[in-house]
């Protein structure tokens, strides 16, 4: 049941993604109803978040039977210390993605009954949208709060869609929408009258409106959480004990760490990012999965292929034909998200990354072997960055075709790329809009997995 009004985006993006979604070529495969319908319900289903918590599990370390077994024992001991109600078995509701080896699923409980209080503390849009994803409310993300709100006062938490509340305000009148009540952890004084930014949990979410899973501190090392499609994108890639693979852009480090999983921690997986402080988040993931096959670099991935061939040095740049895999998981406009209540963001920045996904397929098909593998991803729903980045791809360089993918949970690729049906067929696009009106059905938990997901893309090519 849809409870929040659609994602919030500047008018000029909102006429832009409706041109895709009603674009010649769909409109010819389905008529104006059913690609108008589609496009209304992406945009009702990206601010909702998916029905269930998606965590790979590190089955390089255990068995997924006994990570299974110990998450529900962990997650047991949270409820009981939150003195939740709760009677369900929480192992029993842990299950076990029917076709993917590392992946554990957990329901969500939500839209839940909960009354709103008067008293109302109002949290940024990226806190809200944690906060339904089952995070507490830590206290950068709070905007604004009652005037004489202390510890242990229990609290509504409203995300502030638009961005327009004021920084240390005590009430807001704008668009805000309720995600929860909770118990404030901090006064208001030391969230808001302090030099140094406070740091911790601000509010502790008791009744929140979708009920998931806090994973804060929970089997680190074991389970780790990540959306279904970022972990169908590790197998698709299909890296083997012993190989060189390479990840562009490779920050935080999720799939980074899945790759080297996934090879046994036997080879030499190369992760590069341009950003100083978010290699640190890759290198330490690493050393929580206990992975030791992984090389970071501060890099900017655009220039990572060497122009003196007869360079030996370790990291980059890298002499053409360095790698046997490259995982290129794109800079996006990032509208695949969910749940995601606002984007400010304005045309010209969505339309942004075409150019610079370019420099990097030029790039990856450079450092690529004869006979290596490139996977291609996003988190984005247009075709410009996906479908047409594939089509420009295969035109521009013909020792790529795309190869069928394992496995292949998602739908085809959009229509509107020119595209051929059969190259359509090749590419794995998650379109959480196609299947949205059936996620509140008797679905099994296991099958709607697939397509309850964000927005993703992905598509697979062999340099031959």
């Amino acid at each position: 049941m849809p409870i929040f009004p659609r994602i919030s985006l500047k008018p000029e993006v909102c006429d832009h993604l409706k041109s895709i979604f009603l674009n010649k070529e769909l409109l010819a495969a389905v008529g104006h109803q059913e690609a108008e319908s589609r496009f209304q319900r992406l945009l009702m289903c990206l601010s909702h978040p998916p029905s269930y918590t998606c965590v790979r599990a590190s089955t390089h370390l255990a068995p997924l039977e006994d990570i299974r077994q110990k998450l529900g024992e962990e997650l047991k001991r949270q409820q009981q210390q939150m003195c939740s109600s709760s009677p369900e078995d929480v192992y029993a509701q842990i299950l076990p993605h029917p076709h993917i080896p590392d992946v554990l699923l957990l329901p969500v409980d939500g839209p839940r009954p909960v009354q709103q209080l008067s008293s109302e503390v109002v949290v940024g849009a990226q806190c809200g949208n944690a906060v339904l994803r089952g995070a507490h409310v830590f206290a950068p993300g709070i905007i604004a709060s009652p005037k004489y709100m202390k510890a242990g006062d229990l609290v509504s938490v409203f995300s502030d869609t638009e961005g327009k509340c004021t920084r240390g305000a005590t009430s807001f009148q704008g668009l805000k929408v309720f995600v929860g009540n909770g118990v404030a952890e901090m006064d208001r004084s030391s969230i808001f009258c302090t030099d140094e930014p406070k740091k911790g949990i601000g509010v502790r979410m008791t009744e929140p409106l979708y009920q998931s899973p806090s994973f804060d501190g929970v089997l680190p090392s074991l389970a780790f959480l990540q959306n279904l499609p970022s972990v169908v994108v590790g197998h698709v890639l299909g890296p083997r004990p012993g190989e060189r693979v390479l990840d562009m852009c490779a920050a935080p480090g999720g799939k980074t760490c899945h790759i080297a999983a996934l090879m046994g921690d036997q080879g030499e997986v190369v992760a590069l990012d341009r950003i100083r402080n978010k290699i640190d988040r890759i290198g330490q993931n690493a050393q929580m999965l206990h992975l030791h096959s992984i090389k970071v670099y501060c890099f900017n991935s655009t220039q990572a292929v060497s122009s003196d061939p007869s360079q030996d040095s370790e990291g980059p740049p890298f002499p053409p034909e360095s790698f046997d895999r490259v995982l290129l998981d794109a800079p996006c406009s990032g509208l695949g998200q969910r749940p995601n209540m606002a984007s400010t963001w304005s045309l010209k920045e969505i339309c942004s990354y075409q150019p610079l996904q370019r420099k990097l397929i030029q790039a990856a098909v450079r450092l690529l072997r004869k006979g290596g593998v490139l996977v291609y991803s996003t988190c984005t729903v247009t075709l410009a960055e996906n479908e047409e980045q594939v089509a420009w791809a295969l035109r521009t360089f013909p020792c790529l075709t795309l190869q069928p993918q394992e496995p292949h949970i998602g739908a085809e690729g959009m229509l509107g790329a020119g595209l051929s049906p059969e190259q359509l067929r090749l590419l794995q696009r998650f379109s959480p809009e196609l299947n949205w009106d059936q996620t509140e059905s008797a679905v099994p938990l296991p099958h709607r997995a697939n397509t309850d997901t964000i927005g993703f893309f992905i598509a697979k090519f062999l340099k031959h």
